[in-house]
C-alpha cells in the first residue's frame, strides 16, 4: 500500500465579498489584461466558463455551517472534535476487502428528487468504472458517507468513522463533476494545488487573494504518489479563486494560458491517481 499522509488543519474558509468568473484561453487572447468580476451573490449564466471548483465556492459562500462545523479551502469540512487529521500509512484510507474492491457505503436523503439522485449517482460512476472503488447503498455497515442536500458542497477528508457528511446542496451542488470532486475528498485527496510540488507547476499571485483567504492556497504535506502534476484535475481550483479584484489568482507554468481546473468529472490522471493510492492493481 502507498503511503498517504494528509493533514488537514482548522480554519474557516468561509467566502466573501467579489466573485470572478474564469476567462477562457481564445477570450484572454483575444481581450489580454481584460478582467471579468462578479459579486458572488450575482446570477451567473455563462456556466460553461466555471469549473466545477469555481460552482463550489459559488455555492459556498452563501453558507451557514452547522454549529461546530469548518470549511478549509472553501469545501473540506473540519469538526471540533477532529482539529486536524494525520493519516500516515492507510488510516484515512476506506478498506480493501478481500476481493480486491473498495466498498464505500452510502445513505442518500430522501429530500433529493429523481434528477439529483441520478446527477450524484453519475459522479460515483465515473469514479467507479475505472478504478476498484465501488460506492454501495449501505445495509449494515458501520462506516459510511451520509449524502445531504442541506447546505453547500463539501466533504470531510478520507475515512473519519461512523456517519460521514457529505454535503450536496441542491440544485446548487448538482453538477456530476461537482459530486466527483467531493467523493475524491472522501477518498482522501486534497486539492491539486495544494500539492508539495505545486510550485514548479503554477504561480499563485499572491496579491491578488483575497487577505482573509490566503490561508487556502497553503500547500499541504501529502504523498503526490510520483503521478505528474494535473492541470485537468477536478480537484483544481480555477483561475480565480478567491480573487479580490478579479485578476487571476492562478498562473499555469510555462505557458500562462494552460486551462486550469473542469467540470465534467476526474481526469485520466485523477483515476489514475485512485487506483495508485488504493493499489487497485493488487
Amino acid at each position: 500500500m502507498h503511503p498517504a499522509v494528509i493533514l488537514l488543519g482548522v480554519s474557516l474558509g468561509l467566502l466573501t465579498q467579489t466573485y470572478s468568473l474564469p476567462v477562457t484561453n481564445s477570450t484572454a487572447a483575444q481581450k489580454g489584461k481584460v478582467r471579468l468580476k462578479r459579486k458572488y451573490s450575482d446570477e451567473i449564466t455563462d456556466r460553461d466558463e466555471m469549473t466545477a471548483m469555481d460552482q463550489i465556492l459559488l455555492v459556498n459562500s452563501k453558507l451557514r455551517l452547522p454549529h461546530r462545523t469548518s470549511l478549509k479551502e472553501g469545501d473540506i469540512a473540519s469538526s471540533y472534535l477532529r482539529s486536524a487529521i494525520s493519516c500516515p500509512g492507510n488510516a484515512c484510507l476506506w478498506p480493501k476487502a478481500i476481493d480486491g474492491f473498495v466498498y464505500v457505503p452510502y445513505i442518500m436523503s430522501p429530500l433529493y428528487d429523481d434528477m439529483d439522485r441520478i446527477t450524484i449517482e453519475n459522479g460515483m460512476q465515473d469514479i467507479s468504472s475505472t478504478t476498484c472503488i465501488k460506492f454501495i447503498p449501505r445495509t449494515h455497515e458501520a462506516n459510511f458517507l451520509d449524502i445531504q442536500p442541506r447546505y453547500g458542497c463539501w466533504s470531510f477528508l478520507g475515512q473519519t468513522g461512523g456517519s460521514q457528511t457529505l454535503s450536496l446542496q441542491s440544485p446548487g451542488c448538482m453538477w456530476s463533476g461537482v459530486a466527483a470532486h467531493e467523493l475524491m475528498h472522501a477518498l482522501g485527496f486534497v486539492h491539486e494545488q495544494s500539492r508539495s510540488d505545486r510550485d514548479h507547476y503554477v504561480s499563485i499571485i499572491w496579491q491578488n487573494v483575497m487577505p482573509e483567504q490566503i490561508h487556502n492556497f497553503r500547500k499541504q504535506v501529502a504523498n503526490n504518489l510520483n503521478i505528474p502534476y494535473d492541470y485537468g484535475s477536478v480537484m483544481h481550483y480555477g483561475r480565480y479563486a478567491f480573487s479580490e479584484d478579479g485578476g487571476p489568482t492562478i498562473i499555469p507554468k510555462p505557458d500562462p494560458y494552460i486551462p486550469i481546473g473542469q467540470r465534467d468529472g476526474p481526469s485520466n490522471l485523477d483515476l489514475h491517481k485512485i487506483n495508485v493510492l488504493y493499489d487497485c492493481g493488487r
